[in-house]
């Protein structure tokens, strides 16, 4: 089996766009450069990227649980790039065709659409979308009721997991969401029969369209830092015990699986599920012992509606 590397990392649109206090600012960039040096100094030759998609490539008219892309194209999004991903075909569509074996009804695209989730982890860490093969693997974190349950989660990972047993590569794995946050995404639930139209068909929005719905969550973001929003706040504490959970051993990871769905929601904010992208890809470093921490780091960044966490884990022996 070839080393494999987990990198659990939190994603925000508003990254570069709403301002942040200096030293706020010094210690994120401090953090994110640390995460960079070590996958950089892993070198890994294939990443399984695990995120959420926010109504730009999947809309409710058919709302997968799970998909994985054989091809994959980044929206451009916010401040991320545009373009294809460096997707491994091959091995994506092996991957499918094993997680089917083990009863894993995976869905497939062959010509997936994504969006800043995972886009910004790969900008991050190589500078855009010139990476190592990619496998991306989406994860619905937005939609309910088909929003995947934990332990499902864990059982999508540990399955990528034993598929990867047979990878002689140097595997990358991400989790590209979370942690505690509640941006002001659609739900079916709203009132305007437009916006309910808008998630649910598949489009593509003028540029208009996206920059004002960039405008419309920076001022939320601004929002919630003043103190004069009804979004929910962030919960750091709520983070903090997630990451905790990844970082320990098989006994953690029961543990975290007992948690309820609507705790989720209810503690951690409406698109804290994002938070199952870090559980799905830790669950694929198998082992019932804990896996060795070479980095951690969180920050509470209200005016980026995100509990901004990093964590880097190695594959326990």
């Amino acid at each position: 089996m070839s080393a494999r590397v987990f990198l659990g990392m939190s994603h925000t649109p508003l990254l570069g766009l709403n301002p942040i206090r200096p030293e706020v600012e010094r210690e994120l960039q401090g953090a994110i450069a640390a995460a960079r040096e070590k996958v950089l100094a892993f070198d890994p030759q294939l990443v399984v990227l695990v995120a959420p998609d926010h109504y730009n490539g999947f809309f409710n008219e058919l709302m997968p649980p799970f998909c994985i892309g054989t091809r994959s194209q980044a929206v451009g999004d916010y401040l991320t790039p545009a373009g294809d991903l460096n997707v491994d075909e091959v091995a994506a569509e092996a991957m499918v065709d094993r997680l089917m074996d083990e009863d894993f009804d995976v869905a497939l695209s062959r010509r997936m659409r994504v969006d800043h989730g995972f886009a910004q982890p790969l900008q991050l860490l190589w500078g855009g979308l010139d990476t190592p093969p990619v496998v991306p693997v989406f994860l619905n974190a937005v939609a309910p009721p088909g929003i995947p349950r934990v332990r499902r989660c864990r059982a999508l990972g540990e399955a990528i997991g034993r598929f990867l047993l047979d990878e002689p590569r140097r595997t990358l794995l991400i989790g590209s969401g979370g942690l505690s946050h509640e941006p002001p995404v659609p739900m079916l639930s709203d009132p305007d029969p437009a916006v309910r139209e808008r998630i649910t068909v598949r489009q593509h929005p003028t540029l208009a369209e996206r920059e004002a719905k960039t405008q419309r969550v920076m001022a939320a973001g601004m929002a919630l830092a003043s103190g004069q929003s009804a979004i929910k706040p962030l919960n750091p504490a709520w983070d903090q015990r997630w990451m905790d959970a990844l970082a320990g051993d098989i006994t953690a990871l029961d543990a975290l699986c007992a948690t309820s769905e609507n705790s989720i929601s209810q503690e951690g904010g409406r698109s804290a599920h994002e938070s199952k992208s870090w559980l799905v890809a830790r669950s694929a470093l198998l082992g019932r012992d804990a896996p060795r921490c070479t980095l951690r780091h969180y920050q509470a960044i209200p005016e980026y509606i995100a509990g901004f966490g990093l964590m880097l884990l190695e594959q326990p022996h």
